[in-house]
């Protein structure tokens, strides 16, 4: 018996140095050194200061900032930890909703969203990405759609020209990667960063 243990354990720590230490290593070690600015989180500064990640979205609030998808993350509830309340953009659980195309649940919570967006004057069809929520909560990222039917609201907030927003909205817009791989997107952060930089 001891003849069929031995191998089995040299082989066990064997592949857990180099699948869980020395592999890892070696390829952080790599992204560091090509990719630096991807491999450090793809953080985005501002005056000096990390303000967020290009790759994790944040909730904007105020009627003065482009809004990210909703989000369906969720934190333990502080009077029952076996148990989870919701707690958006909470980058510590990432997590979607789960709820299906049928779900009474999404259905309404889609309706409340539409029946939101229209009172706030959007007019037309409304975007799936400004009422659902991505797989993981966290989608830094919605359509040029989504961010042109929001560019009238903010530039009443600020006080600007609606076709200035629309302009800065199409220059945000990042394109398929070699022209057919994934959506036109705009990420809300950057888009945030640079209406600030409006003068």
């Amino acid at each position: 018996m001891l003849a069929h243990i031995r191998p089995a354990v040299v082989l066990l720590a064997l592949f857990t140095l180099l699948t869980g230490l020395a592999y890892p290593l070696a390829m952080t070690g790599v992204a560091s050194v090509l990719f630096p600015r991807q491999a450090g989180g793809s953080l985005i500064l501002r005056d000096g200061d990390v303000v967020g990640s290009a790759l994790i979205g944040q909730n904007f609030v105020s009627v003065k900032y482009f809004h990210p998808r909703p989000s369906a993350t969720s934190a333990p509830d502080p009077n029952d930890p076996s148990k989870t309340i919701d707690a958006a953009y909470n980058a510590d659980n990432s997590s979607g909703s789960n709820l299906g195309p049928t779900s009474k649940a999404l259905i309404d919570r889609v309706k409340a969203g539409v029946e939101a967006k229209r009172a706030r004057g959007w007019t037309g069809l409304v975007p799936a990405d400004a009422l659902t929520t991505s797989a993981s909560g966290l989608d830094p990222d919605i359509s040029p759609d989504n961010a042109l039917l929001q560019a009238p609201e903010v530039a009443k907030a600020r006080g600007l020209d609606v076709a200035k927003v629309r302009d800065l909205v199409l220059a945000q817009v990042q394109k398929p990667w070699m022209g057919f791989f994934g959506e036109s997107r705009v990420n809300v952060l950057k888009l945030n960063l640079a209406l600030d930089a409006l003068k």
